[in-house]
This record gives C-alpha cells, sequence and structure tokens, in this order.
C-alpha cells in the first residue's frame, strides 16, 4: 500500500511541479526537471521513503526513459533538417567533433581516478548533444550508478550557468576577433522548416496539454511508444546481456524517428511535451536515489571531467569555426543549441540582438536530440575498449 502511494506521488508530483514552474518566474528558471531534483533528493534524504523501495525506483527509471524518448522525436521535422543553411549545419558538425574530442580527451585525463568514467563520458556526450533528454537516455543505456547521475548532472548544471552568462554577455565581444561578422541571408536559407516545436518555440510549454482535443492525440501517441519500447526491449534480449539496454536505447531512438517520418504521429500536438513530462518523472525518482553521505565522499574527478568537456568544446568549436570561417552569430548559437538544448536559443538569439539565428538554432538543437544517444553510447564503448 505505501509504495502503491509512493508510486502515485512519483508519477502525479511533476504535475504540480510543471504547474509551479509556470506560474513562478523563479521555478521557471530553475526549470522543470531542476526543481524534480531538488525535491527528489530531499525526498531521498529525509529518511521517509519505505523499505523496498529499490524496486520501484529501478521500475519507473528503467520505464520512464525509453516511453519518453519516441514521445520527444515524434514533431520532429526529419525532412526539414536537409534545408538547414550550410553555414549552421557545419557548425553543428564542428560542435559535435569539438565535443567528442574533448569528452574522449577528458577520459584519457581522468580514466586513472574515476573508474567509471567510460559511462560518465556517454552522458557527457548526450548532455551536450540534447540536453537532460539525451543524459538520461544514456544513463540508462549504460547503467550509470544514480550518485554518478546525480554528481554528473549537478556538476553541469553549476559550470553550464557559468558558460551561459558567457554566452549572453561577453561571447560576441570575445569571438568577433576570431570569427567573421553575422551576415545577413536576401532569403532565409531557413524557409520551409516546419516542425511544429520550431514554428511556436514551445519546447517546455505544457499550457492546455491536458485539453480535451489533446487527448486521443496523446493516447495514440503514447501507445506508439508503448509499441516502440517492447520492440526495442524485445530485441534487446536476444544481444550480450552487457550490451542490451544501450541496444535498446539506440533501437527506440531510432523507430522514434522513423515514425516522426509518418504524417498522423508526426502532427500529435503536445507529444513532446509527454514525453518531457515522464523525463521530468525520471528526474524525480532518480534523484531520490542519491544520499548526501555518499555526495561527501564524491570523486572530484568527476567535477573536472565535465569542466574539461564543457569549456573545453566552446573553445575547440571556436578555433574550428575560425578555420572554416562560420560566423560570430552562428557559432554561439550552435554552442547555445548542443550545450543548453532548444529553449534557451531564443534568449541568447535576443542577446545577440539577432532573430535571423533562432529557427536554424532551434533546428540545430533538435537534430542534437537525435543523434545525441548514437554518438554518445558509441563514443562510451569505444572509449571503454581502449
Amino acid at each position: 500500500m505505501v509504495l502503491a502511494l509512493l508510486a502515485i506521488f512519483y508519477l502525479l508530483f511533476p504535475i504540480i511541479i510543471i504547474w509551479a514552474s509556470e506560474r513562478n518566474s523563479l521555478l521557471n528558471k530553475i526549470g522543470a526537471v531542476g526543481v524534480a531534483y531538488v525535491v527528489g533528493v530531499i525526498l531521498g534524504n529525509i529518511g521517509i521513503l519505505p523499505a523496498g523501495v529499490e524496486s520501484l525506483q529501478n521500475t519507473l527509471t528503467t520505464v520512464t526513459v525509453p516511453l519518453a524518448l519516441p514521445l520527444l522525436l515524434f514533431s520532429s521535422d526529419v525532412r526539414g533538417w536537409l534545408k538547414l543553411a550550410k553555414k549552421t549545419l557545419l557548425s553543428l558538425v564542428l560542435g559535435l567533433i569539438a565535443v567528442s574530442v574533448m569528452v574522449a580527451t577528458g577520459y584519457l585525463l581522468v580514466r586513472g581516478q574515476l573508474g567509471d568514467a567510460w559511462q560518465v563520458a556517454g552522458m557527457l556526450i548526450g548532455v551536450y548533444t540534447g540536453g537532460t533528454p539525451n543524459l538520461a537516455a544514456i544513463g540508462t543505456g549504460l547503467g550509470v550508478h544514480p550518485d554518478t547521475y546525480i554528481l554528473t548532472h549537478t556538476s553541469d548544471i553549476i559550470l553550464s550557468s557559468i558558460l551561459f552568462l558567457f554566452l549572453l554577455f561577453l561571447a560576441k565581444p570575445i569571438f568577433r576577433f576570431f570569427l567573421p561578422p553575422f551576415v545577413s541571408p536576401d532569403a532565409p536559407a531557413d524557409d520551409g522548416i516546419t516542425d511544429p516545436l520550431l514554428a511556436e518555440h514551445e519546447f517546455e510549454s505544457f499550457s492546455g496539454m491536458l485539453a480535451p482535443k489533446y487527448r486521443t492525440g496523446l493516447l495514440k501517441a503514447f501507445g506508439v511508444s508503448v509499441l516502440i519500447f517492447a520492440i526495442g526491449g524485445g530485441i534487446s534480449f536476444i544481444v550480450p546481456e552487457s550490451a542490451s539496454t544501450a541496444v535498446a536505447i539506440l533501437i527506440i531512438t531510432t523507430l522514434g524517428i522513423a515514425a516522426s517520418l509518418i504524417p498522423t504521429i508526426n502532427r500529435i500536438e503536445k507529444s513532446f511535451q509527454l514525453g518531457l513530462y515522464l523525463i521530468i518523472v525520471f528526474s524525480l525518482v532518480i534523484a531520490s536515489m542519491a544520499k548526501f553521505d555518499q555526495f561527501a565522499h564524491a570523486n572530484p574527478a568527476v567535477f573536472w571531467y565535465v569542466a574539461i568537456a564543457v569549456y573545453g568544446s566552446l573553445v575547440l568549436h571556436l578555433l574550428l569555426s575560425a578555420i572554416f570561417r562560420i560566423d560570430t552569430d552562428t557559432t554561439i548559437i550552435t554552442a547555445t543549441a548542443l550545450v543548453f538544448s532548444p529553449p534557451f536559443v531564443p534568449v541568447v538569439a535576443s542577446a545577440l540582438k539577432n532573430k535571423t539565428v533562432i529557427l536554424s538554432g532551434l533546428t540545430a538543437g533538435i537534430i542534437g536530440y537525435a543523434v545525441g544517444n548514437y554518438l554518445g553510447i558509441s563514443i562510451a564503448y569505444f572509449l571503454r575498449s581502449l
């Protein structure tokens, strides 16, 4: 009975978090995922969780992310990605290369002090290509311990917050010493991209999600997501156990992208938000599994590894952009899309005083959501083999 009530709490409290975050400016700045982490850590450390809660927590963390992934991808406009401006696409590729190189470099520097460095490497690739959803997916796929997951994400929040302020206020005057200025095209190169998320800039807007007009579509989207989850989970049983979860995550990602090509699925409104709700549930649950006393003895190598990844990748991205003559605004907005995910793109574009780059930045971020899982899991296993 107690575990059943706790399960209900885990599933319903994120709705309260979402509701409060949309009505309180401070909570909105922290973000629903951040609030879920804070509440979860407090819940897990005040001694009220019942005995045997681990089985419930493991079940929820195992189920929520694979179900969320297809929902996050259904509304993507894969065909529209092909219309991305060439310089933005090149900047995106350079950004992915920069992140991969610096994560690999950091791994070589810390692997002697960090036994699960290869798992942290995969998560860092994920969070700096697609944000928290990819961090959660890769953490699940690689079987990362909750304490390592929370420590990695906490380090990222601290270090990337500083980076965000830099991108808002200092990046443009500094970068323009090395990069050419942005030149507005006569005709926007991104015309024709019709991703509803891009059009409405509503990545984290849950407004009206429970309205009757959305319910049938969301039930359909959830049903397709369950089917994809079942297929990915079923196939994972026929591969070696050590790689089964990672294979399931990659299959689910692939099928989610494939389903987005089906118009009736692609046009379902609020499917992205439903997936994000499941990520918030995951965040609440996994945070409640972390213990303060274990943080006291946490390995500081994780913090330094995250610093190398986030700051090093930006510096390398800048150098590569200088070599390939990518302009200042495109470089900054692409870095924002990768490191912070699409919701931050309009904010930085406003600071740049350049609305033209919003659409391309949002599209780059969506591509990051899609490719991050493949890149993160592949690089993690490659580094482990070294």
